[in-house]
């Protein structure tokens, strides 16, 4: 079986294995697939397992994932009604940025994620994040939390939890952009179907 022709989530990790596809597998603990609701409205996406994630084998776990679970809090949800998934499912050493072919080689299996969920609104947790899903640079302090139309979800880019922990300042900015999350979740209007349209007519750059 493909990755594209995964039904569930389950098959999709069945189709993901042990995986081998790029050189990050030769320093992980565990692979990080992913975890919560898969038929959530609001899917995450981080950049990639740190330390305590590769040890557990879940995403955002750390200091991040608990100020994460409190970013949830604040807006009334808990990490159960979400989806939380990364760029990457392994550990890059000494938690530097993905390398792109890493990212590109996860990708498919980041897709497939995305098509199987069906999320409402797609947030992407940080300049990564956010730039691998558009194919492009993306300059965060122009775009957090903004509500942009994607290929059959809204996307809404935010600084990365971390981001937070190292910059007291941006934790504000973080209740902020997730108390719009809120609202955009209270919203009835639905996503916009495919095709995405291209980063530059969403006034990103």
């Amino acid at each position: 079986m493909e990755a594209s022709e995964a039904g569930t989530l389950k098959e999709l990790l069945e189709v993901l294995g042990e995986c081998t596809r790029c050189t990050l597998h030769k320093g992980r603990t565990k692979i990080v697939f992913g975890m919560g609701d898969e038929n959530a409205d609001l899917l995450f996406v981080g950049e990639a397992p740190g330390r305590a994630e590769d040890a557990q084998g879940l995403p955002f776990v750390g200091p991040a994932g608990r100020l994460l679970d409190e970013l949830l809090t604040g807006i009334g949800l808990k990490r159960e009604q979400v989806y939380i998934a990364n760029v990457v499912k392994c550990r890059p050493p000494g938690n530097r940025d993905p390398l792109p072919n890493e990212m590109d080689t996860c990708n498919p299996f980041l897709l497939e994620q995305i098509r199987i969920i069906k999320p409402r609104i797609l947030c992407a947790l940080g300049r990564v994040a956010a730039s691998v899903i558009l194919d492009k640079n993306v300059q965060m302090n122009k775009v957090h939390g903004q509500r942009f139309p994607g290929p059959g979800y809204f996307f809404v880019p935010v600084f990365h939890p971390a981001a937070a922990l190292r910059t007291p300042s941006t934790r504000g900015v973080l209740i902020e952009d997730f108390n719009r999350l809120k609202e955009y979740l209270e919203q009835d209007e639905q996503p916009p179907g495919p095709p995405a349209p291209e980063p530059e007519q969403m006034g990103l750059f």
